[in-house]
């Protein structure tokens, strides 16, 4: 049991203390937990929305399976909890604040996910569950937060960039859900190619949003000119 705790938080905290230490500005680590918290307290309401469509035959296509049951409704969930109790925080004040904190959530849920799949098919899967649903869950993220920072630092297109970071984690995770349901065979010489070209357009997200000023030094700026 300890062993199975231990491969199903491992990933999670890896890939958070990667992202938290890339910030320019650390987040306080008591919001990041309770962030954190409240991603890991979302896996249950949202297994059960899958489970009721699952059990009422209303989902059959593999391209609503995998891109409503899963990717949208999985990130319209986090991105409501951003939005509910991060957006409007005094502590969410850069560009890359958002990307930390999206990632917080993302990986809160992924927590429990890959808990519940380990404790059930066991250890055996921790390593390819860390590398890619655990991973791809963070990724999601990041394009989720670098879109949250945008709106938050630019009032004028601040409604295209909060659909934004709802759309296009959406699009990611439903392409990752879709090649995972549909290809029975040889499907890793898709994921791989897929995942590496995740990382890398996530990693430029991340250069990108930590080169930007802070919120409060915009409306400086601002007020002088």
């Amino acid at each position: 049991m300890f062993a199975i705790l231990s491969a199903g938080i491992a990933p999670a905290f890896a890939l958070m203390a990667f992202f938290y230490l890339k910030d320019r500005f650390t987040e306080p680590l008591g919001l990041i937990i309770r962030i954190f918290t409240y991603g890991a307290l979302l896996v249950f309401p949202i297994m059960f929305l899958q489970y009721a469509f699952q059990a009422e035959g209303i989902v059959t296509s593999p391209v609503i399976n995998s891109f409503i049951l899963g990717g949208l409704i999985e990130e319209f969930f986090k991105w409501f909890i951003f939005i509910y109790v991060i957006y409007h925080h005094t502590e969410f004040d850069a560009h890359y604040d958002g990307i930390v904190y999206a990632v917080a959530i993302s990986l809160g849920f992924a927590t429990v996910e890959n808990l519940l799949y380990l404790l059930t098919n066991g250890i055996g899967y921790a390593f390819s569950r860390a590398l890619f649903p655990v991973s791809s869950h963070a990724l999601f993220a990041v394009s989720m937060g670098y879109y949250f920072g945008k709106a938050k630092l630019n009032q004028q297109h601040r409604k295209r960039n909060m659909m934004f970071a709802l759309v296009v984690p959406f699009l990611l995770h439903g392409t990752y859900n879709y090649i995972l349901k549909t290809i029975t065979s040889d499907w890793l010489f898709l994921l791989i190619p897929f995942m590496i070209v995740l990382w890398v357009y996530s990693l430029r997200k991340v250069k990108i949003a930590n080169q930007q000023p802070t919120h409060n030094l915009i409306l400086q700026e601002k007020q002088r000119a």
